[in-house]
């Protein structure tokens, strides 16, 4: 059995995983939504890997940088040892734009002795559809395909080229580098060209981290967490990515395997507001550019789902030349779920929307502009809030009424008035405020189930769901109020297992869910915090951050079993609750301690 032992290093164009022993497994160049370059990931045999190979004698250890997402991988025998510092070269120009290339620099420092390993040098490009001829070209080794696609890889090294390529074992003698580049360079590389590039991305990433808020407790886990958000965000367009992988399984051998390399809309608000509230109001108003761009004219469907330069077609394939993780077939690209349709849609947007007129300065053409939007919305929440949906958990089976997706629309036309009350237009206000009435009397009654006393699943059912527990957050209820606290209870109950929680536990288009989906615990954990069991839901989140991966990194989901991270990695939405959480604790702990002292 494996777990998600790896660590991620980007430079906001793409990222690479790089696993404990120093493995270089997946990679896709140029972009984080191109095809694969190494895979070994998704299939051990051909998938491809970029690999030091060391005797049994060394041990292994890795961590990142201080407060960079640059990685370290230390092997040492006692007697000789060496370092290998992995990372994607993103800095400053003078003129004020990003030297951010397609490339990959694997820099090996000397730290004692005359270390010995094998390179394991394999890309297989395009997902190893085609066979990938790799030759030493003089300056640099080239990899390419001849079918299909034409497709081209670089390689630049210190090192002799012909005992890479053979697999020879080599001796280090000194320092020396390896730079994987996708584009053939036309200026000559260096030892000292690759020191440099680390040593100005390393300033880079520390000068984002100086500019990160503090708090005063699970600082390191949030600094992590805010980083690897850094590295899942697509510099060009202001997305930020749900995932940097494609088809890891959420169960070991099942079919839940998706493609999480696109932009959810659903992550949005919460990407702007942790972003925002860490202080990185440039990644916020990108971000939140990026939402505003794609909001289709006024008649125009908006999707659940976009590509990362704003696609709107994310059709899906199937690659069946791969095994899958662990076996987990089928291998995907693309998301067929950019079809659904799901009400919650439009409060998400809303929210989004709200957040724009809250913390950002708006012109007058751009308030204008966002107002048309706003009572777009609401006519097309007006007309569609009462029709069924298939749910914040993309079911692929029947429309049915669920209660997040009834929230949702209660939020989107709360917001609505609250923005009409930022820019004073009171025009629409009664007609407004009676249908939010009408949508909260709705979900007050059919959403809630007397005898399990918890707001359920969807309408007329018994079945609990973890998103019923954001009621509070998006203010439709009191966290006080004895309808929350009793559907904080009852969830509990029902779908936590060990400190872990399902999603759902009724059977969906694949079976009954055997995993847990990480982000429900933060929200349990969140909860039980403003129920005011402080001391329970601390518990949990101590033994939650307790399952993270040795670098403190998080994916999609966690096997109640093993406790092994499953799912797409690293996941955005779970670092992105993982913050959100600790920032909550910090102040209520913060203030617990003020209370105590006498301040």
């Amino acid at each position: 059995m494996q777990n998600l032992d790896y660590g991620i290093i980007g430079n906001c164009k793409s990222a690479a995983l790089i696993s404990k022993s120093g493995s270089l497994d997946w990679c896709c160049l140029p972009n984080f939504d191109s095809a694969a370059i190494f895979a070994k990931l998704l299939d051990n045999e051909i998938g491809g890997s970029f690999e030091f190979n060391v005797s049994e004698d060394y041990k292994v250890t890795q961590e990142y940088l201080w407060e960079t997402n640059i990685l370290s991988t230390v092997f040492d025998n006692g007697t000789d040892a060496f370092q290998l510092i992995d990372f994607m070269p993103r800095y400053p120009r003078e003129d004020g734009t990003y030297y951010a290339p397609p490339d990959i620099v694997r820099f090996l420092r000397l730290l004692k002795g005359k270390p010995k390993f094998k390179v394991v040098y394999k890309p297989r490009l395009d997902f190893a559809r085609e066979k990938t001829y790799t030759v030493n070209k003089g300056n640099y080794i080239k990899s390419f395909t001849k079918k299909g696609k034409y497709d081209s890889l670089y390689l630049y090294s210190s090192m002799d080229l012909d005992d890479i390529l053979e697999g020879r074992e080599m001796s280090l003698s000194g320092n020396s580098y390896f730079l994987i580049g996708y584009h053939e360079k036309l200026v000559t590389q260096s030892l000292d060209r690759s020191y440099l590039k680390f040593q100005r991305t390393k300033t880079y990433w520390m000068n984002w981290s100086a500019k990160t808020t503090r708090y005063s407790h699970y600082s390191n886990e949030i600094m992590r967490s805010a980083l690897v958000l850094k590295a899942l965000s697509y510099k060009k367009s202001g997305a930020v990515l749900a995932a940097a992988t494609t088809s890891l399984p959420e169960t070991i051998g099942e079919e839940r395997n998706w493609d999480y390399r696109f932009c959810w809309i659903r992550d949005a608000s919460m990407v702007i507001k942790v972003m925002a509230g860490l202080g990185h109001m440039k990644s916020a108003r990108d971000f939140l550019q990026f939402i505003i761009d794609i909001i289709p004219d006024k008649d125009e469907k908006i999707q659940i789902m976009y590509g990362i330069n704003r696609e709107k077609e994310l059709t899906e394939h199937i690659l069946d030349h791969l095994k899958g993780y662990e076996g987990s077939s089928p291998v995907r690209t693309g998301n067929a779920a950019y079809i659904q349709k799901q009400n919650d849609i439009y409060g998400i947007l809303m929210e989004v929307i709200y957040q724009q007129f809250l913390q950002f300065e708006t012109s007058l053409e751009n308030s204008e502009e966002l107002w048309t939007v706003v009572r777009g919305i609401v006519q097309i929440v007006e007309k569609n809030w009462k029709k069924p949906d298939k749910g914040i958990w993309e079911l692929r089976t029947e429309d049915r009424h669920f209660v997040f997706s009834k929230l949702l629309c209660w939020v989107a036309i709360d917001r609505a008035i609250k923005i009409g009350e930022v820019l004073r237009m009171g025009i629409n206000d009664t007609k407004w405020k009676s249908l939010r009435s009408e949508i909260y009397q709705d979900i007050y009654e059919n959403g809630w189930n007397e005898e399990v006393q918890a707001y359920t699943q969807f309408y007329g059912s018994s079945d609990l769901d973890a998103s019923t527990l954001l009621m509070e957050q998006y203010g439709f209820i009191d966290a006080k109020d004895s309808r929350y606290v009793s559907t904080v209870r009852a969830t509990e109950k029902e779908l936590c297992k060990d400190g872990l929680m399902y999603r759902y536990k009724n059977k969906d288009d694949f079976g009954e869910p055997t995993s847990s989906f990480t982000i429900c615990t933060f929200w349990l954990i969140n909860s039980l915090f403003k129920i005011g069991e402080v001391k329970k839901s601390k518990e949990l989140f101590d033994q939650l951050l307790s399952y993270s991966n040795h670098l403190g990194l998080f994916s999609e989901d966690i096997d109640f079993k093993t406790k092994r991270l499953l799912g797409n990695f690293p996941q955005a939405y779970s670092h992105l609750a993982l913050i959100e959480t600790a920032a909550n604790f910090s102040m209520g702990l913060a203030s617990e301690e003020d209370q105590i002292s006498g301040f």
